[in-house]
């Protein structure tokens, strides 16, 4: 007759449970697969997928029964691993909306919004168009193995086990957010300072020539004019969107490193 003891079948338990929730956390927040357009039966599939792969390779677990105290603290420090991780990527994407919002609002459309259900808020259309370009770019770079790959590898920098969630991961992961403004504004940056140029020569022609009109070609000139500057600067703007997923895949390290 077969029989299962209470210790194997909590060793079994926690070989899987663990890494399951760690995985599932960032998969849940982690770009694409994190979209809320994905359903929740695919994102729970697919974690499970990964830590059936993944969880043979990890070596041995703690000793701590799953439902206990320690056990429970290790569940939820594995959630805050996994979440921050999938964060620490997904503010790549946030930098990418934040310069398309800067560039939307400088060409006179920052009233044009949809309804963005990733966020359950209103994003602006040039948000919304730069991110679909970012998705693409970033799984024509092959972004999404890449991610994995990084997730898998901190479980050798960080295995399973309840001393981490040390403070350093929380200030690398704090100081990453900061790039969110620099690299949205160097991104942003060409075509604002191409419309306050536009801006101030139809100023300048309103005082030269007032009978021209500027108020009824003004909004038409600046959006052809940002527009125009925002088809240019594609050829250049998927290679700097590659060295975004570079930098977030390295920054996944430094948070994991900081953890430990």
């Amino acid at each position: 007759m077969f029989s299962v003891t209470y210790a194997q079948l909590n060793t079994w338990l926690t070989a899987f449970l663990w890494p399951f929730v760690r995985i599932l956390a960032f998969v849940a927040t982690a770009p694409v697969v994190g979209n809320a357009a994905v359903p929740a039966r695919v994102k729970v599939g697919l974690g499970a997928f990964i830590t059936l792969i993944v969880a043979p390779a990890l070596g041995a677990m703690p000793q701590d029964t799953v439902f206990s105290a320690a056990g429970i603290w290790i569940l939820v420090n594995q959630f805050l691993i996994g979440v921050s991780l999938g964060f620490a990527m997904q503010l790549i994407f946030s930098t990418i909306e934040m310069a398309g919002g800067i560039m939307g609002l400088s060409m006179g459309l920052g009233f044009a919004t949809f309804f963005d259900p990733h966020s359950t808020g209103a994003s602006e259309v040039l948000s919304r168009y730069l991110n679909a370009i970012a998705l693409l770019a970033f799984l024509a770079f092959d972004g999404h193995l890449q991610v994995f790959n990084a997730l898998i590898a901190t479980f050798q920098a960080m295995p399973v086990s309840a001393n981490v969630l040390g403070a350093p991961g929380w200030r690398a992961l704090a100081g990453w957010g900061s790039m969110v403004f620099s690299a949205g504004l160097l991104l942003a940056l060409p075509v604002v300072a191409a419309l306050l140029i536009a801006n101030l020569s139809l100023g300048i022609l309103n005082r030269a020539a007032p009978q021209i009109g500027i108020f009824q070609i003004g909004f038409a000139v600046t959006l052809l004019v940002g527009l125009l500057l925002v088809q240019l600067m594609l050829p250049n703007m998927i290679p700097f969107f590659g060295r975004l997923f570079d930098s977030g895949v390295e920054q996944m390290g430094r948070v994991a490193v900081g953890f430990r």
